[in-house]
């Protein structure tokens, strides 16, 4: 923006001389209107008189310069100290000026109060960056643990499932152990089932981005939801969203999502119901909707249920909706969850168009 010359220097003036410049013009006017009347008038000591009206002029000036460095120019010299000592991360810097109980004071106290807030704030993101820090060493320790784990039970798992199997073979058809085998090697098959969890939420698989069709993934994950209840009187619901965009992301690691979510809400529903998918185009987002009519979650646990190893279910392993809302939070998205005792649940999954940026460690 061009500006004037006149109005550019008046800009590179300080603010002192902004303030006396027309005090000065005022008072110089006034003392050619005064000097004016006297030599009209007939008074005697002319000369003395306006030598007096100009000292006098220089008085007022004197102290109106004196009153200003005390009420004005000291506190902003102040708040500049104070503001360099914050720029240098002193956060404890205050400024002293904030006692007064003028506008000057208002001033101060408001800066000193959001220093404060600066203050708090800073000690708030500390707290979480430690906190943070010892997640991630714990989630380090726990992925140590995994794959100890599935080394020192995995082998073993086998050769007991491999023997199960071969007694499966020998035993007679009469004989009566053959029903004990088969609850064996469904403990078994459910032992592996913690370890895959276990593994897949201590060392997760990044993503891998490219633009698919949600409707794609979704479908994907309907059908295989579809064949764990075909004995059941619970219907598996998805209309595909035409109007959808591509989507970058990681088909694989949705369609679990979506298969985890899907798979929660049969096991919710213990005779007729139905679970839904719906899909929308929140720009910049899409949303994923799956909502069931079984019989809902407490408030009391519903806080809980993403965390590690939490489950309502004697048969899960609480790791589901942990993996869950980690696969989503490495799409860039979101995942939250709303229900009601009778009433179903629904989770509502948020994920970018395009692709998240990359996360600096």
């Amino acid at each position: 923006m061009n500006l004037p010359p006149i109005v550019r220097w008046a800009t590179g003036i300080r603010w002192q001389w902004k303030v006396f410049i027309p005090v000065i013009g005022l008072l110089v006017v006034s003392l050619g209107i005064m000097a004016g009347m006297v030599y009209h008038l007939n008074v005697p000591n002319k000369e003395w008189m306006i030598l007096g009206a100009l000292a006098f002029g220089v008085l007022i000036c004197f102290i109106l310069l004196s009153v200003l460095l005390v009420l004005v120019e000291q506190p902003l010299e102040e708040l500049m100290e104070t503001i360099d000592r914050v720029r240098r991360d002193d956060l404890t810097a205050r400024v002293d000026f904030a006692k007064r109980s003028d506008d000057i004071g208002k001033l101060g106290q408001q800066f000193n109060e959001m220093i404060e807030q600066l203050q708090r704030n800073r000690t708030e993101i500390e707290e979480l960056h430690r906190r943070e820090m010892g997640r991630a060493e714990h989630l380090a320790t726990l992925g140590e643990l995994a794959a100890g784990l599935a080394h020192e039970i995995r082998n073993p798992l086998a050769g007991i499932a491999g023997v199960v199997d071969v007694m499966g073979r020998e035993l007679p058809a009469e004989s009566a152990s053959r029903a004990v085998l088969g609850d064996v090697q469904n403990e078994i098959i459910h032992i592996q089932n913690i370890l895959n969890d276990l593994l897949s939420y201590a060392r997760p698989r990044p993503p891998t981005f490219h633009p698919a069709n949600l409707n794609t993934t979704i479908e994907q994950a309907v059908m295989l939801a579809r064949q764990a209840v075909r004995t059941r009187p619970i219907e598996v619901l998805f209309a595909p969203n035409p109007a959808l965009p591509q989507v970058c992301h990681d088909p694989a690691l949705i369609q679990q999502v979506v298969l985890n979510l899907l798979l929660n809400g049969i096991q919710a529903i213990s005779g007729q119901g139905k679970v839904e998918v719906l899909l929308g185009h929140e720009a910049p987002q899409v949303a994923i909707v799956v909502k069931d009519t079984g019989k809902g979650i407490s408030a009391e646990a519903l806080p809980r249920i993403f965390k590690p190893f939490f489950t309502t279910r004697k048969e899960g392993t609480g790791l589901g909706l942990s993996l869950a809302k980690g696969i989503v939070e490495a799409h860039g998205g979101t995942i939250d969850a709303r229900s009601s005792p009778g009433l179903g649940t629904q989770f509502r999954i948020r994920i970018p168009v395009e692709r998240p940026p990359t996360r600096v460690p």
